[in-house]
């Protein structure tokens, strides 16, 4: 019965999380650091004149889901529409599906970036923040490509072959009935591959774009207070993975219910 026990599991939990502090700690303290904690708020918020204001850590996780969202809608737009291509009866359809999907999966995600930067953007005229949405939502989009197609799969033929029967349009048989059973099939992957997309997405810093990744670094370079920002940066990311996961967790519960209804 004590495996069972939520309490036994927790007590567990909890130990190994105060072993791994422990370390880090005695880590910090073999090395002679000294730990100034209290400078840390500064950062996130600041009181002036009865005013709560933003600090440059909130403006650098502002900016971090700005081009988290952006670069999320398109990495759907571009999975689903390349998803679709690859299968599809037209032969240049999946050559050009097959081919993005590959070199973009087999090629760094920062060289990616350096290209689309100082190649394509002069030309396509990108700040650095579209360059950053646009490589983001390519790079991962190659990765949702595969999510989708293997969705899209699942769906069963004989359903297709009903929709037709019935004289419904490729359009309609699409949007109708195979894409809402795609989309329950694939929302905990996605899940997944959106929280990729948070966390790579603090390697827009090299660009010089202010996110939070940037901010952290910035104050590091000032400060010196190098494990308290790096600790705090990756709660901060931490803080919205996790909400991400528990709200697209309530989501999935929420269409299993209605499901089975």
């Amino acid at each position: 019965m004590a495996r069972h026990n939520p309490f036994v599991h927790l007590a567990i939990y909890a130990s190994v999380m105060a072993l791994i502090v422990w370390g880090v700690y005695q880590g910090a303290v073999s090395t002679g650091y000294r730990w100034q904690w209290h400078r840390v708020p500064q950062y996130l918020f600041e009181w002036d004149d009865g005013t709560l204001y933003r600090g440059v850590l909130i403006d650098g996780l502002i900016v971090t889901l700005q081009i988290s969202a952006a670069a999320f809608v398109l990495m759907l737009v571009f999975g689903l529409v390349t998803a679709i291509l690859d299968g599809s009866p037209s032969f240049v359809g999946r050559a050009i599906a097959r081919t993005y999907v590959e070199v973009i999966r087999n090629t760094p995600l920062l060289v990616q970036l350096y290209v689309i930067y100082f190649a394509l953007s002069p030309v396509l005229g990108l700040d650095r923040m579209s360059a950053a949405i646009l490589t983001l939502a390519l790079f991962e989009g190659a990765y949702a490509a595969e999510i989708f197609r293997a969705g899209l799969q699942a769906v069963p033929r004989g359903q297709v072959e009903a929709a037709q029967a019935l004289g419904l349009s490729r359009f309609h048989i699409y949007r109708h009935v195979v894409l809402p059973q795609a989309f329950r099939l694939t929302l905990p992957p996605l899940t997944g591959q959106t929280v990729s997309l948070i966390k790579d997405s603090s390697i827009v810093s090299v660009i010089a774009v202010f996110d939070l990744t940037t901010e952290g670094r910035n104050i590091i370079s000032d400060t010196f207070l190098t494990f308290e920002i790096w600790f705090t940066v990756a709660l901060l990311y931490l803080m919205l993975t996790v909400t991400l996961s528990f709200a697209v967790t309530g989501l999935e519960h929420r269409m299993q219910r209605t499901v089975a209804r």
